[in-house]
């Protein structure tokens, strides 16, 4: 298979890693796409990602660097898009209807197109006209950095295809990273944009000093919001208590490499919204995700206090501490 990676951040290094490590045969050529041309002379040079991941060293000789956008998914039978979803509408922008006809394109997005409020399966559905059969979504708790250090790992692969999603999952296996497989493509989706806001919902508790019995009880309460909205948005029979929802749940609102955790703990010991973005180095999907959502809801009848909270917090100018507490009075 011909597969492309669309993205220079951790993640689409982390993907990279994997795609090279695989079983030779797999993979006939691997193509890589990032913005910058610095970035790319940097690791046809030196091999390795100057900005993340800087200690993985990546067969870069053996694949094809541009920051040519067309370029590099012309040649792919799948393209994996792993640019953050603040981002992916204007990189895409330029891309004719067909850009994408006739290949699989697998998302490895975990948040929503904040320009049109879709998850990203949904947006390359209806922007490039794409085929449900045709789109994937990878998903999992699945820090890149734990990939990066070949810690053992899970990843689901969901789709409208049963063929494509074992197509991708086998050549992401290895000795260190397991995969299942899906037809759940937009709860899977779905899922992994909520589990970022509770991530942040999280660090604001324990940035509000909150313990770890709190924060139990809190995901508790968010596994089971997850659960009423999927089950109301893509209604379908699932496990919510898979990896997939769960288990992503649980590593990105307890783990240290957790961006949107330590965004939410910043906001909870009393930074302010934009000081906190502007101390990390990396995005927080969970922000730009609870607008979206909130947007998504008013289109349902669903009630999610744990989102709407932090949408108070974030983007009405809510003091945490007095948000919070409202919350857990409703928790019974």
């Amino acid at each position: 298979m011909k597969i492309a990676v669309i993205g220079g951040g951790s993640w689409a290094t982390a993907l990279v890693k994997l795609i090279s490590d695989s079983d030779s045969g797999k993979v006939e050529a691997l193509s890589w796409w990032v913005r910058r041309e610095e970035t790319a002379q940097h690791l046809i040079q030196f091999h390795h990602n100057p900005d993340y991941l800087s200690s993985v060293l990546l067969p870069t000789d053996k694949m094809e660097i541009s920051t040519n956008l067309s370029q590099t998914i012309a040649g792919a039978e799948m393209v994996i898009l792993a640019i953050p979803s603040a981002f992916l509408y204007q990189q895409l922008e330029e891309l004719p209807v067909d850009a994408f006809q006739g290949k699989y394109i697998a998302s490895a997005i975990k948040g929503v197109i904040p320009q049109t409020f879709e998850v990203v399966g949904a947006f390359l559905k209806n922007r490039f006209q794409m085929p449900e059969k045709d789109l994937l979504v990878i998903g999992g708790p699945c820090h890149a950095e734990e990939v990066a250090l070949e810690k053992l790992s899970f990843l689901t692969i969901a789709s409208g295809s049963e063929d494509a999603a074992i197509k991708l999952a086998d050549v992401l296996e290895s000795r260190y990273l397991k995969t299942t497989t899906s037809n759940d493509l937009y709860g899977t989706e779905y899922a992994a944009v909520l589990k970022n806001v509770y991530a942040i919902a999280s660090g604001i508790c324990h940035g509000l000093g909150y313990g770890d019995n709190f924060q139990a009880v809190l995901m508790s309460y968010a596994v089971k919001e997850m659960d009423y909205f999927l089950a109301n948005c893509s209604p379908m029979v699932r496990d919510v208590n898979d990896h997939v929802y769960l288990g992503d749940l649980l590593v990105t609102a307890y783990s240290q490499f957790s961006r949107n955790r330590t965004f939410g703990m910043m906001v909870g010991k009393g930074y302010s919204v934009k000081f906190a973005q502007m101390e990390m180095n990396m995005i927080a999907e969970g922000y730009y995700a609870t607008k979206s959502m909130h947007e998504i809801l008013k289109k349902l009848d669903v009630n999610m206090p744990i989102l709407e909270s932090v949408y108070q917090i974030l983007y009405e100018g809510g003091i945490p501490k007095n948000v919070i507490r409202r919350m857990i009075e409703g928790f019974k």
